[in-house]
C-alpha cells in the first residue's frame, strides 16, 4: 500500500501499532481547504550534500527540485493542479475564516516566520557560518519564489522575520535578489515591538511581558515555516517556532525573558502549555494562511552540530538517505502530529537525543486538540478575550512503515497524509 492510499480498514493485521505515543482516536477537528490535510513532498534528489562542510552551503542542494517540490506541495493541499490554483485556495480559506470573501489581494502584507536559532545564537554574527540547525536558504528562496510568481504577491508586501536571531547576510542577499528584491527581513537588530500588542497568556505566571512585533500585527497573514527537528526539550515544530515571534526585555532570549521554558521542562502530560497559546492567538495562528516544516536536513538537537551521519534516517522510505522532504498543511496541529511521529520513531533521532521520545512531548498536541475541554483545565483564550473553539486535528499514525491515519482509513475525522514521492 502506498503512503496516503485510503482503504477501508482502520486496523492493518501485518502492521499493528507501534507508535512510541499511546494509540488514541483524534482530538479535535480538522481545518484547511482539505480539512486535517498534511502534505509530504519527498524527494532525494533534492539533496547532493556529501556530509562534508557546512550543511548549509546552497549547492548542496537542487534549487529546481526543491522549488517543484513547494509548488507541488502547494497544489495538493489546495486540492488543486497548479501552485498558482493552489495559493488561490489557501488563501481562499484564509479570508473565510476571517469572515471575508474573495482572495489574495495586492498590497495585503504577509510576514512569514522561520526558524534560524542556529545565527547568532549567543553573538551577532552574521555569517552565518555553523553547524547548527536553521531554516534552510534554498527552501526559504523556493517558497518566496513561488508567492510572488505564484500567488502574485509584491516582494514589497513580505516580510521574512525570526525577532530573537540575526539573519546570515547570504541568506539575505540569496533571498532579496532578482524577482525577490524588495523583500524585507526583521530580526532581533531590526525588530519593533508593537507595544499595544502584548500577549495575554490564558495561565497566570511570572515573567516579563511579551509583545508582538510590528511585522507580525500589520500583516495580514503569516507563514509558519517551522523545522522538523529534535529539542533538548524533545520536539520542536510549528508551535514552537512561535518562540522567536515576540520581543520583551531580554533581547537575546525573549522565551527565557517570559520565562516560557518552566513549562517545557517539567516534561508532564495534563500542564498549561505556552505553545498551544501560540498556537491559538489570533495575531499568528488565526492569521495563519500555511504551515510548512523544513525536513530537507533535519537535526536530532537543536544545539548539536548536524553532521552526515546524524542527519541521515532509517526508516522508510529514507532508509540510510536524507530525509529531503518538506510538510506542508493549514492545520498546525496536525502538522505537529506527523512530525512528532516522524522524530519520535526515527533511530537516528533517537539515538542522537533520547529525550524525543519522552510521551510527555505531545502535552501540547493534547491541549490543542482537546481545546475546549483540555487535560489541564485551562481555558485558553485568543489573546483578545475569546475562548478557543477549535485549533485542529490530533491523533498518531498506524504504523512506522505505513504511516496511515484516520482520514487515509476511511474515517470521516482525522488527519490525512498525502505523500507526494517524486525523483528525477
Amino acid at each position: 500500500m502506498k503512503i496516503g492510499e485510503k482503504n477501508n480498514h482502520s486496523l492493518d493485521e501485518n502492521h499493528p501499532y507501534d507508535n512510541v505515543y499511546p494509540q488514541h482516536e483524534p482530538y479535535g477537528t480538522g481545518i484547511g481547504v482539505m480539512p486535517g490535510r498534511v502534505v509530504w513532498a519527498y524527494n532525494p534528489d533534492s539533496v547532493e550534500w556529501d556530509g562534508e562542510g557546512y550543511w548549509w552551503q546552497v549547492d548542496h542542494f537542487r534549487e529546481d527540485v526543491i522549488r517543484r517540490m513547494v509548488d507541488q506541495s502547494i497544489a495538493a493541499l489546495g486540492n488543486q493542479e497548479t501552485a498558482e490554483a493552489g495559493w488561490c485556495a489557501l488563501f481562499g480559506y484564509a479570508r473565510k475564516s476571517f469572515g471575508e470573501t474573495g482572495n489574495y489581494v495586492k498590497g495585503e502584507k504577509i510576514a512569514i516566520k522561520t526558524n534560524i536559532n542556529g545565527c547568532a545564537l549567543m553573538d551577532d554574527d552574521t555569517s552565518g557560518e555553523t553547524k547548527i540547525s536553521y531554516t534552510n536558504p534554498v527552501l526559504l528562496k523556493a517558497l518566496l519564489e513561488s508567492l510572488v510568481e505564484c500567488a502574485g504577491a509584491a516582494p514589497s508586501d513580505i516580510t521574512v522575520y525570526d525577532v530573537s536571531r540575526l539573519f546570515p547576510d547570504y541568506m539575505v542577499k540569496l533571498c532579496t535578489e532578482g524577482i525577490l528584491q524588495g523583500i524585507h527581513f526583521v530580526g532581533r537588530d531590526n525588530g519593533v515591538a508593537d507595544k499595544g500588542a502584548p500577549i495575554h497568556w490564558s495561565s497566570s505566571f511570572d515573567g516579563q511581558v511579551a509583545y508582538l512585533p510590528s511585522c507580525v500585527t500589520e500583516a495580514k497573514y503569516i507563514i509558519n515555516l517551522a523545522n522538523l527537528k529534535g529539542h533538548n526539550y524533545g520536539v520542536t515544530l510549528c508551535g514552537k517556532n512561535h518562540f522567536g515571534s515576540f520581543l520583551n526585555e531580554n533581547a537575546m532570549r525573549p522565551p527565557e525573558g517570559a520565562n516560557l521554558h518552566r513549562w517545557l521542562k517539567k516534561n508532564e502530560m495534563g500542564i498549561y502549555s505556552p505553545l498551544t497559546d501560540l498556537m491559538a492567538n489570533a495575531e499568528l495562528g488565526r492569521k495563519t494562511v500555511l504551515y510548512m516544516l523544513d525536513g530537507i536536513i533535519c537535526a536530532p538537537d537543536e544545539g548539536v552540530s548536524v553532521t552526515g551521519s546524524n542527519s541521515v534516517w532509517q526508516q522508510k522510505p529514507f532508509c540510510g538517505g536524507y530525509t529531503a522532504s518538506i510538510f506542508s498543511s493549514q492545520d498546525p496541529v496536525a502538522i505537529d502530529s506527523v512530525g512528532a511521529d516522524f522524530l519520535a520513531n526515527e533511530p537516528t533521532i533517537v539515538q542522537n537525543n533520547s529525550v524525543v521520545r519522552k510521551v510527555s512531548n505531545e502535552n501540547y498536541l493534547h491541549e490543542a486538540g482537546l481545546v475546549t475541554n483540555p487535560p489541564s483545565g485551562t481555558v485558553y483564550r485568543d489573546g483578545k478575550g475569546n475562548r478557543v473553539k477549535n485549533i485542529g486535528v490530533h491523533e498518531h499514525w498506524n504504523h512506522s512503515d505505513t504511516k496511515l491515519y484516520g482520514r487515509n482509513l476511511g474515517k470521516p475525522e482525522g488527519i490525512e497524509l498525502v505523500c507526494l514521492q517524486t525523483q528525477l
